[in-house]
């Protein structure tokens, strides 16, 4: 029996999100469908993050274990054959044992695209605002958010962890990285965390775009984060700009 570790990317628009679902096409569903035909088995596999629908992914890490004698590099060509176009294994790796794909994440990483333009090409990656933005609000959200603790204001149901519906926790959240950056005509958002609360990414872009553009108070995301609120919910910036970037292990 091996421990597996697999990384993979995918374009999330035409699917529910990760997490298996009857009734719904979700990534995590067509991917187990594809790793079923070719280990000739039906492990329990765990994703070190669930992303809502819509949502996209460059680095998804996921691990299982199999009994399986094929080698990593015929378990990714031969998964890789049995997927769509929109989702595509990077790389397979036997790791120890005690690994897990999701409690054993030191961080993940998140990345938020706002395009400054019309694009013909990139709609289903980013968010197109068409108005004008202070980016210097922009950039005092960040750093805000970056000083923050509690994160309740900004999660779906106030408790629940992104993808886990009606899973109850805590909604502290340690910060390790809140920043936008230029790219052309792209204003990106990163932000690195211990975890993430369920929407809690496109809340926190939606707020900052909102003070941005004054529809929102400057203060905004200070006073939400010190005092619960649940006006952040009507701003929520769509799926279509966010990726999980990467997962980073200790």
């Amino acid at each position: 029996m091996r421990n597996l570790k697999v990384t993979l990317e995918y374009d999330g628009t035409r699917y529910r999100g990760w997490q298996v679902q009857k009734n719904a096409r979700t990534v995590g569903g067509v991917f187990a469908e594809a790793l079923r035909a070719v280990l000739k088995e039906n492990p329990p596999i765990f994703a070190a993050g669930r992303t809502d629908a819509g949502v996209h992914a460059i680095g998804q890490v996921v691990s299982f274990r199999s009994g399986t004698d094929l080698k990593p590099r015929e378990i990714r060509e031969q998964v890789n054959d049995r997927l769509p176009a929109d989702i595509s294994v990077l790389d397979v790796e036997p790791v120890p044992l005690s690994f897990h794909a999701r409690h054993a994440a030191a961080s993940r990483t998140y990345r938020y695209q706002v395009s400054r333009r019309r694009t013909a090409f990139a709609k289903r990656y980013v968010w197109w605002v068409r108005s004008a933005l202070d980016e210097g609000i922009l950039e005092e959200g960040a750093a805000r958010i970056l000083k923050g603790r509690d994160f309740r204001s900004f999660a779906e149901g106030g408790v629940a962890e992104e993808g886990e519906e009606g899973k109850p926790s805590g909604t502290q959240c340690r910060i390790f990285e809140s920043e936008w950056r230029e790219e052309g005509f792209l204003l990106v958002y990163r932000i690195r965390a211990d975890r993430f609360l369920w929407k809690m990414v496109r809340r926190l872009v939606g707020a900052m775009v909102a003070s941005a553009q004054g529809r929102a108070e400057r203060d905004a995301i200070a006073r939400w984060l010190e005092a619960p609120s649940r006006e952040s919910a009507r701003l929520t910036a769509p799926p279509s700009g966010l990726f999980l970037e990467s997962v980073e292990y200790p």
